[in-house]
């Protein structure tokens, strides 16, 4: 179809990650006539170079602690050691799956995808492959690579990116993570599991600097309890090759030295070089700049996912991408709230949340309007049960709706769905309070911390 020069679609997509192929699948389920155009492979950085295979070498790591771990539990279990290659099989047959299951998605919606590397050639058209894709819409979404800083080359050796990270044929005895947020403790988590010596240098004061600050607080110890040395609040460098590893040096002189560098700064826009300025797209520092609606200044051009200056998360891909399609079909759209959107680091101990910090709570509200109360997991039966620590922590505004629920602890990942709704639906703690939950489940540790916060704390003390 794309051969032919009569075809139009109605939407015409650069980008089958996240974002990209959510629009796609809506649309089509929405009867639009969508293309699809992804020069590697549809799934983009989240199922091939990010969440899945990140999540899967996590897990590995977790089951490695287990083993490790296993006599405090009255279970006598050897670790004899990490094997790389079944490690990657393992992972790379998770991210198979799921890549075989899009694919059948994509053909079963009736999409036209195409591959190879598309250009926008004008407000209504891609062209790859030799050829122009016309659309009556065009959407951008061709996602981010990972970044570095000034005069800091990541060269794949010694000097890595987490895409070099995730394929990396050995355990390396001794790293160094260049950043502590989400990607440089995921990996810090991983390679202390398997082994590793680990060191997390952050240039902000905590970890997870985005986070509230109780949280980040409660990863550096439970980091420190797990021999995971960091250094925070000096910014780095430069880095040089020794003998047989890398030193990197701070901007206060203090030096660190390990076989290898992992650079996680985090993740920078891929835009250049594409057609958008030419087409009058209007960017910032590389972003693609949109309204509530993923519209750029272009009528006929939207864009999504980790292109413009949103949460770099699949997740909100998926939200913005479906947003696009069911505006595009006419349907009634509500701008996303990114507050209300469910943030998880995957760590060992997990930290989730939804909603904004306690700082943040202060500074719309005013302070003297703003509660807050912690729940130790200590006191939550199933935590004891698997011998996790952390605390789940609510932010109030005083006599109304609770706007943050920060926790961290191992599986709280998956205690942030019912956190998303008392955000998102404004609840009152009183109301959160009189729902029951299943006991012993560390989910109760959410319907405790409302019970103290409507001042009937029954597992804590008031």
């Amino acid at each position: 179809m794309a051969n032919d020069a009569s075809t139009v679609f109605d939407l015409v997509i650069l980008g089958g990650g996240s974002g990209g192929y959510a629009a796609a699948l809506r649309g089509a389920q929405l009867g639009l006539d969508v293309a699809l155009i992804e020069k590697d492979k549809v799934g983009g950085t989240c199922l091939h170079k990010g969440c899945i295979p990140t999540k899967a070498l996590l897990h590995a790591g977790e089951v490695a602690d287990q083993a490790r771990e296993s006599e405090q539990f009255g279970v006598k279990a050897t670790l004899e050691g990490i094997d790389v290659p079944a490690v990657h099989k393992y992972k790379d047959e998770v991210i198979s799956g799921l890549y075989k299951g899009l694919q059948g998605l994509i053909a079963s919606r009736k999409v036209t995808y195409i591959e190879g590397e598309g250009r926008l050639s004008s407000p209504t058209s891609v062209d790859v492959n030799g050829q122009r894709v016309e659309g009556r819409h065009v959407l951008l979404a061709t996602g981010s690579v990972p970044k570095s800083l000034p005069g800091l080359e990541i060269d794949g050796n010694r000097i890595i990116s987490s895409d070099h990270a995730l394929v990396l044929d050995r355990v390396p005895k001794s790293a160094i993570i260049l950043g502590g947020g989400v990607i440089g403790v995921e990996f810090a988590s991983a390679w202390k599991s398997f082994g590793s010596d680990v060191t997390v240098i952050e240039g902000l004061k905590h970890l997870v600097p985005v986070e509230d600050e109780n949280s980040s607080k409660l990863l550096e110890r439970a980091f420190r309890k797990r021999g995971i040395k960091f250094n925070l609040g000096t910014f780095f460098q430069k880095a040089e090759y020794t003998q047989d590893g890398v030193k990197v040096t701070l901007a206060d002189g203090k030096e660190f030295e390990a076989e290898i560098l992992l650079v996680a700064v985090g993740r920078g826009p891929v835009s250049q070089g594409l057609g958008y300025e030419e087409q009058g797209v209007a960017t910032d520092r590389g972003y693609v700049l949109v309204d509530e609606y993923m519209r750029t200044n272009v009528p006929t051009i939207s864009a999504v996912g980790d292109l413009v200056p949103t949460l770099q998360l699949a997740h909100v891909g998926f939200a913005e991408g479906i947003l696009v399609a069911e505006r595009l079909a006419g349907l009634k759209v509500v701008p996303i709230d990114y507050d209300g959107v469910p943030r998880v680091t995957y760590c060992s101990p997990e930290v989730a949340s939804v909603g904004i910090t306690e700082a943040k709570a202060k500074e719309v509200y005013g302070a003297d309007k703003v509660v807050s109360i912690k729940f130790p997991l200590g006191g939550n039966g199933k935590s004891r049960i698997l011998k996790t620590a952390g605390e789940v922590k609510l932010v109030q505004v005083k006599d109304g709706a609770v706007v943050g629920v920060h926790m961290v602890g191992e599986r709280m990942g998956e205690q942030v769905g019912e956190a998303q709704l008392i955000y998102n639906w404004e609840a009152l703690p009183s109301e959160v309070a009189q729902l029951i939950h299943a006991h012993p489940t560390q989910n109760e540790a959410l319907g405790e911390a409302h019970l103290a916060l409507v001042g009937k704390p029954l597992h804590m003390h008031d």
